[in-house]
């Protein structure tokens, strides 16, 4: 900051004359600090580059990147900028395309929120998201992970695998400060081992304990539901529903990223009326766990989980009325919540595919203008008009680099996407 705008309204003169700060007195690092965590990452990372050597070293640091994120979770969630990533499962495009989850609440209907995508150099899918990394798949060809920061643009090296996903999860130890990306790996010699890898700049692949229920084990007293697990900020852990076709019991499956265990807990009691043939789905809502239920084929009980955890928190936050677009289709799909604002409009994914808001205080349902016709996807729909085999994750914006764990960082494995017009 070399000068600033003098105004005085007691000499107009002088209104708009440009002042130099030399001989001011500099501001203390400190108050400099405490004014750049009230500003949100993506404002941040164009100040990095562009003000002064100072301000690049700060918001490049580790420390300020983990106090930057502190803050906006527990005092500003608004400084994160909640955006949602969404890739094809059914089609091989190498392109992420994200949007913003506010916008899409706050947007006039006729107003689209514009699709903005990302191209890498292979087919990619999302594991997981967990302090504004997403952990990225490609098991096209060379079966490889990597971390990208959709805020920095930075990405990390690329993880060999060495063998095919089954099971898997990404997310944060908080106790060591480490992230964690875990997998079951079906070997080519057909063995299947359970792994977890440690980011970091001397890290490797460790076999821990198996997990609980193996894959096309007719022993298995209960089945997974879904292949990744889902993280749960705060509690370092990945989770897992579990189910039985016999007695449809339903638990939750938790690993423990810090102790690297397993344990189980009870998910919500499902209504005799409830509609067995269609199976609940665990996802994150609010940074907890949330499970919806079809209820008499009239309406869906979104269940929240106020305490990790303890089952006896497991709370009914909504009763949302079966609208057609949220009508079961007959593919037992399931509604699926993605994001809550102000805990009475709520994002979610409906069994038809489409993307819809509800407001739960009054029932009322809208489809929001979303345009994706940027994304490239040419063999989906439109996402106004459905989702067909996007799966979505909804990341938080912040600071954090592979770079602050012992990681090389680059900015070239993921580009804007440029669709030939």
């Amino acid at each position: 900051m070399n000068s600033l705008l003098h105004d005085d309204d007691n000499d107009d003169e002088r209104k708009g004359e440009v002042v130099t700060t030399a001989g001011m007195p500099a501001l203390m690092d400190e108050l400099i600090a405490e004014i750049l965590l009230r500003i949100p990452a993506r404002s941040l990372v164009p100040l990095r580059n562009s003000v002064c050597s100072s301000w690049r070293t700060l918001i490049s640091s580790s420390q300020f990147a983990k106090d930057h994120l502190r803050r906006s979770m527990a005092v500003d969630p608004a400084l994160t900028h909640p955006r949602i990533a969404y890739y094809s499962s059914s089609y091989s495009y190498p392109i992420i395309g994200i949007f913003s989850a506010r916008s899409v609440f706050e947007n006039p209907p006729r107003e689209p929120t514009k699709v903005v995508p990302y191209e890498g150099r292979r087919c990619c899918s999302i594991i997981g998201s967990c302090n504004g990394l997403l952990c990225l798949h490609d098991d096209e060809l060379e079966d490889r992970a990597m971390l990208w920061n959709p805020c920095t643009g930075f990405t990390s090296p690329p993880l060999e695998i060495g063998g095919i996903f089954y099971y898997c999860g990404f997310g944060y130890d908080h106790v060591n400060d480490k992230y964690k990306l875990f997998g079951i790996v079906n070997k080519k010699s057909g063995e299947s081992v359970t792994r977890i890898f440690t980011f970091g700049p001397k890290s490797k692949w460790r076999t821990i304990q198996d997990f609980p229920y193996r894959l096309h084990d007719p022993d298995n007293k209960a089945s997974v539901v879904g292949r990744t697990g889902r993280f749960v900020s705060g509690t370092g852990t990945l989770n897992w529903l579990l189910h039985s076709g016999h007695d449809s019991f339903v638990a939750v499956l938790s690993l423990d990223l810090v102790k690297e265990t397993y344990s189980q807990f009870s998910a919500p009691s499902r209504d005799s009326d409830d509609d067995h043939s269609v199976f609940p789905r665990l996802d994150i809502l609010g940074g907890c766990l949330a499970v919806c239920c079809e209820t008499k084929k009239t309406h869906w009980t979104l269940w929240l989980m106020k305490e990790y955890g303890v089952p006896q928190s497991w709370t009914k936050l909504a009763i949302i009325r079966n609208h057609p677009p949220l009508i079961n289709s007959g593919l037992n799909d399931v509604l699926r919540p993605m994001y809550m604002l102000k805990s009475d409009v709520l994002l979610a994914k409906s069994p038809s595919g489409i993307l819809i808001l509800c407001n739960v205080k009054d029932g009322s349902t809208y489809v929001p203008n979303i345009d994706s016709s940027s994304d490239g996807m040419t063999k989906h729909p439109p996402l106004y008009r459905g989702s067909g085999s996007r799966i979505f994750h909804v990341y938080h914006e912040s600071l954090v680099s592979p770079s602050h764990f012992g990681l090389p960082s680059c900015s070239f494995e993921m580009r804007l996407f440029k669709p030939n017009l």
